[in-house]
């Protein structure tokens, strides 16, 4: 098996998981009781079950990122995924070409998201990101002023759509001069 196929399927394994273990957690937002979220609290949360969703708690308080948010996450990353191969088109923004950022656009959409167009407006959106915090699913951004968006899928790799001559890729992160990373 070619070493990029390879890749690819370990990640998209990687994804699947994430949504899969992002879809059994009920996570209650901070303020408020399991009881009062109509969640059961378990003993352990690997014996969390759909009639009876775990609830995740630190040591005081109670997470508050959301399930929908990680689930969201892992599904924008396989979105991209999806579209390694896809032809570059400058100005397109899917479903079949795309630039970079009309990938970054047309998946965050196909979840509910609306980013902006362009890759210097969205190096403005979201939170930032310092280099040495990525994770996968945060946008990546490149040059300056910015004109080039990324996504990160982990390893110091990026999936993108580059340029006419290439496909929908997966590149090194450091194959560019990096210059901010934003978390949506």
């Amino acid at each position: 098996m070619p070493t990029h196929t390879a890749r690819f399927l370990t990640i998209r394994t990687a994804v699947v998981a994430v949504t899969a273990a992002a879809a059994a957690f009920a996570v209650v937002p901070a303020g408020t009781t399991p009881a009062a979220s109509g969640a059961a609290v378990l003993d352990s949360p690997a014996v969390a079950t759909a009639e009876a969703p775990a609830v995740v708690t630190g040591p005081t308080q109670v997470v508050s990122t959301p399930v929908e948010n990680v689930a969201s996450k892992a599904s924008v990353l396989a979105i991209v995924m999806s579209k390694i191969g896809a032809p570059y088109r400058y100005g397109a923004a899917g479903p079949s070409a795309f630039d970079c950022s009309g990938l970054m656009y047309w998946a965050f959409k196909q979840v509910g998201i609306t980013l902006p167009r362009t890759s210097r407006a969205q190096s403005t959106f979201g939170t930032p990101v310092a280099k040495s915090a990525l994770q996968p699913g945060d946008l990546v951004f490149f040059y300056k002023p910015v004109s080039h968006v990324a996504m990160y899928i982990g390893n110091g790799q990026v999936v993108h759509a580059s340029t006419a001559s290439q496909p929908v890729k997966i590149s090194s992160l450091a194959s560019m001069p990096f210059s901010g990373a934003r978390r949506v």
